[in-house]
């Protein structure tokens, strides 16, 4: 097993498999009656106090275990901010749908303030991630998540200026007013400007690794993998998928979990994915 998650294609298993689980984990959660959130938040605040602890331990190890758990404890803690806002718990002071005609520095003023809280919540992580890294060596949690935050702003961009799919049909409906923000057109410069950095810098670093400009560690490749998992959701805005296809135990009626009546005889209640975990998917589902 040490040898396995040593080599590049256990670091790449296990940036998929947590990419997978911890979107199906949100999109379960997001699914369960809204009396359960309260529970489901308290639960994930316990785990990323945990997660807090051991990523501080992380930045001080430069072993690989120190990289998989640095970027396991961020993974954790980009789903408590996922959650926090598809619960409806942290969004912003504007909870309201889009004004009609509303249109350039207004439009963007507007949909800024729908997302406002869960965007200052998440700048604070960062910071306290950049202070835990003062002086440690292990950079792989801290960068993981600004892979992920640097990924979720390119989708709300896109998502703000438009492309094809815009995934309002998944939103829980307490977010329904969130649809009102996306604009769904063909693809804009936006999308091509921003899968372009993304992309680029994927290759790059591919090249530099092969060309042995760079040492290749545990971190890199989950990195590398992260990101590459963030350039495909993004073509999924452009590309439609249906979500059963990858996450079908997670996207359970919601009745039926409460209930425990049959799908097929239960109401149907629409969820969303997080935004980039891996990132969790920024896109389709991201009101990001």
């Amino acid at each position: 097993m040490v040898d396995f998650l040593s080599s590049v294609s256990g670091a790449v298993v296990v940036a998929i498999l947590s990419w997978w689980l911890g979107t199906g984990a949100i999109l379960w959660l997001v699914r369960l009656p809204a009396r359960l959130f309260k529970r489901s938040m308290s639960t994930l605040t316990l785990l990323v106090l945990l997660s807090t602890i051991s990523t501080a331990w992380s930045m001080r190890h430069t072993s690989m275990a120190a990289a998989y758990v640095g970027f396991v404890s961020v993974i954790v803690m980009w789903g408590w901010h996922e959650m926090a806002f598809l619960s409806g718990w942290i969004t912003g002071p504007r909870r309201i749908p889009q004004e009609a005609h509303a249109a350039g520095w207004r439009r963007f003023s507007l949909a800024v303030q729908a997302l406002l809280h869960h965007e200052i919540g998440l700048l604070l992580n960062m910071g306290l991630l950049m202070l835990l890294q003062w002086g440690n060596p292990n950079h792989v949690a801290l960068c993981t998540f600004a892979l992920l935050w640097c990924m979720r702003v390119s989708a709300k961009l896109n998502l703000f200026f438009g492309v094809p799919h815009v995934g309002d049909q998944y939103l829980p409906a307490h977010l329904a007013y969130m649809g009102s923000y996306f604009r769904r057109s063909s693809v804009t410069g936006c999308f091509y400007l921003t899968i372009s950095l993304s992309a680029g810098t994927w290759v790059w670093l591919v090249l530099e690794a092969q060309r042995d400009a760079i040492t290749i560690s545990t971190g890199w490749v989950l990195l590398a993998s992260l990101l590459g998992l963030a350039i495909v959701e993004h073509v999924l805005m452009v590309f439609a998928l249906p979500l059963q296809r990858l996450w079908g135990w997670a996207m359970r009626q919601r009745d039926e979990l409460a209930s425990g009546l049959p799908a097929s005889l239960s109401s149907s209640r629409p969820t969303t994915l997080p935004s980039a975990l891996p990132g969790v998917l920024p896109t389709p589902s991201d009101p990001l």
